[in-house]
C-alpha cells in the first residue's frame, strides 16, 4: 500500500494514512477494523494538544545513464531500496561504486542494495544491513553476498550522491530493480545515479514515530524476542 502510493507520485507527496490489510504491514500502523475511530483521530489530532504524529519517510532519486547520458524516461523515486543484481546470469556482478564522482569500491557478488532508513528493514537487512529508525538522515549501501570477507554494509549521510556503474570489464550485464519493481537491464557502460530525493513521503503515525517503529519491529520481525531467564 505505501509503496504504490510513494509510486504515484513523482513531485510532493500529501501525508499518507495507511492500514493494514495483508499479512506484514510493517509501514501500516493503524488496522482497518478500527479505521472509523482512527480516522477520527486524525482529523480531529488525537484530541490532545500534540496532534498527530508524521514521519517523513526519505525517498531515493534515481537516474539511469548511458555513457554518461541520461536515459530520457528513466528518472524513478524510491521509498525501500535500488537493487542491481546479477539476474540469472552465472557471473559474479562487477559493479563500480562512485560516490561524488570518486570510485569508493567495486562490487563482485550478486549484488549491491542502496537503501532508505524505511527500506532499511526489508531487503537490506535479509542481506546484513542494520535497521534504521525512518527519522535518521542516511542511505545504506549493503553488499549481497559479496566474493571478500571484509566488505561489510556501511550507512552514508543523506548528502551521499552514489553511482552504480557496470564496468567495460564486465563479464556479463546486471538487472536493476526500483522497490522490487521496474525491473530492467544494465549493459556495459550503464549506470544509477542515486541521491535523496527533495520529496520524501510523509506518513501519519499512529502513536509516535519512535512507539510505532518499535511495535513494528516486534510485530513483523520478533525483534529480540526470546523466552526470560527463570530467578536463581
Amino acid at each position: 500500500v505505501i509503496l504504490h502510493a510513494s509510486n504515484l507520485f513523482r513531485g510532493a507527496v500529501p501525508p499518507v494514512v495507511s492500514f493494514n490489510l495483508g499479512s506484514l504491514g510493517f509501514l501500516t500502523s493503524h488496522t482497518f477494523e478500527d479505521y472509523r475511530e482512527d480516522l477520527k483521530q486524525v482529523i480531529h489530532g488525537n484530541n490532545t494538544a500534540d496532534g498527530v504524529y508524521i514521519t517523513l519517510r526519505m525517498r531515493l532519486r534515481c537516474e539511469i545513464f548511458r555513457n554518461g547520458k541520461a536515459v530520457p524516461g528513466k528518472v524513478f523515486d524510491v521509498l525501500n531500496e535500488v537493487v542491481v543484481d546479477r539476474g540469472s546470469n552465472p557471473y559474479l556482478s562487477k559493479v563500480e561504486c562512485y560516490e561524488h564522482d570518486r570510485l569508493i569500491t567495486k562490487v563482485q557478488g550478486d549484488g549491491v542494495i542502496v537503501a532508505t532508513p524505511t527500506g532499511s528493514t526489508a531487503y537490506s537487512t535479509a542481506a546484513g544491513g542494520s535497521m534504521v529508525h525512518p527519522n535518521v538522515p542516511c542511505m545504506l549501501f549493503t553488499p549481497i553476498c559479496p566474493h571478500s570477507l571484509s566488505f561489510r554494509p556501511v550507512i552514508l549521510p543523506d548528502s551521499a550522491k552514489l553511482e552504480l556503474k557496470i564496468p567495460d570489464d564486465a563479464r556479463s550485464n546486471a538487472w536493476v530493480s526500483f522497490d522490487g519493481k521496474r525491473r530492467q537491464q544494465l549493459s556495459r557502460g550503464h549506470s544509477v545515479r542515486i541521491s535523496m530525493s527533495q520529496h520524501p513521503l510523509p506518513t501519519v503515525n499512529k502513536s509516535d514515530q519512535t512507539g510505532d517503529w518499535f511495535h513494528s519491529l516486534i510485530r513483523c520481525l520478533n525483534w529480540n524476542e526470546r523466552l526470560d531467564q527463570k530467578a536463581l
